[in-house]
């Protein structure tokens, strides 16, 4: 019998039936995985690699310019900020900061504690309310349940500017002007048609199968909402409770119109007391402020942006 080596190191017999390996060597060599062809791409793949990152490089930048020409600006002497466009800091203007904080008739604190307190009831009112609502309309039979969904989504096309005068007249005669109800109380009552259909679209993802188990063991429908739905809308509801965050946080149009006292202005309106009757204004402390104002929201998305992915998806589970 004739034998002869190969490549993978098995021995081949004159027949050409390979041998079983003998040594831990062949063994090892016998199992390991053929060799991969390396990618060595070509210099116009290259070429097209690096232009396509230069552009998304650039086009970040300019998006961001704002942001950090304002960052700069905070730390520049109000007399320096519109003759320098450019990045790059000669001096440190800390003193803005403190200025700004303390410019307006009440510290800023005062201001921004007035934006938590209306963020917080909103995002309180609209969990609760949005929720419910989307739970009836995903798990409820009625009469005129397609219509009223159907109208419930046509309202958000329905721009605030249309309903705003017929709703200040109503909260002016209820005597809820210059306090914080018109912008907390309309959250109680699911206005906000976007987050409702968010969450009837993440309730439909659910199998029916898990309330269907939940009444064979006698749970009813506000015990199946608490114990078995809510726990799975986790991702839905901090995606609701991030967005009304941001825009609740940033809303200046609401604010402006109900809150006239000083000492009710939330963060938007008091930025916009930072500028007089003139325009003129010290830009230095308004920009620090403006800083101070974004650092909440920025930290919102931060920490919320898996929640964010999570229910914007709305895949239910699976």
């Amino acid at each position: 019998m004739i034998e002869q080596k190969t490549d993978s190191s098995a021995t081949v017999t004159a027949e050409g039936s390979s041998a079983p390996p003998q040594t831990p060597a062949e063994v090892r060599s016998a199992t390991a995985p053929p060799p991969m062809n390396k990618y060595r791409p070509s210099p116009r793949v290259v070429l097209r690699a690096v232009i396509k990152h230069v552009v998304m490089v650039a086009s970040a930048l300019l998006m961001i310019y704002p942001l950090l020409w304002m960052i700069v600006s905070s730390l520049r002497p109000t007399d320096v900020i519109f003759r320098e466009p450019g990045l790059f800091l000669t001096t440190f203007e800390w003193a803005n900061y403190e200025q700004g904080w303390n410019a307006l008739s009440h510290p800023f604190s005062h201001f921004l504690m007035n934006s938590a307190i209306v963020v917080f009831g909103c995002i309180l009112g609209n969990l609760i309310s949005c929720s419910l609502a989307a739970y009836a309309f995903a798990r409820l039979d009625f009469r005129f349940k397609k219509i009223m969904f159907g109208l419930m989504l046509m309202t958000i096309m329905l721009p605030i500017h249309v309903i705003i005068v017929p709703q200040y007249i109503m909260f002016s005669q209820i005597g809820w002007v210059n306090t914080f109800l018109p912008i907390i109380i309309p959250k109680l009552l699911a206005t906000d048609a976007f987050f409702i259909f968010l969450m009837v679209q993440f309730i439909r993802g659910i199998p029916k199968d898990m309330d269907e188990a939940a009444r064979i063991d006698g749970a009813g429908h506000a015990r199946i909402f608490l114990q078995v739905i809510l726990p799975l809308m986790v991702p839905a509801l901090a995606t609701t409770a991030i967005f009304t965050f941001i825009w609740t946080w940033s809303d200046f149009f609401t604010s402006l119109i109900y809150l006239t006292d000083p000492s009710m202005y939330t963060v938007p309106v008091a930025l916009r007391a930072f500028i007089d009757a003139t325009g003129e204004s010290n830009w230095g402390s308004l920009f620090a402020m403006s800083i101070v104002t974004l650092l909440p929201v920025f930290l919102a998305f931060l920490l919320g942006q898996k929640f964010l992915v999570k229910g914007i998806a709305t895949t239910g589970i699976k």
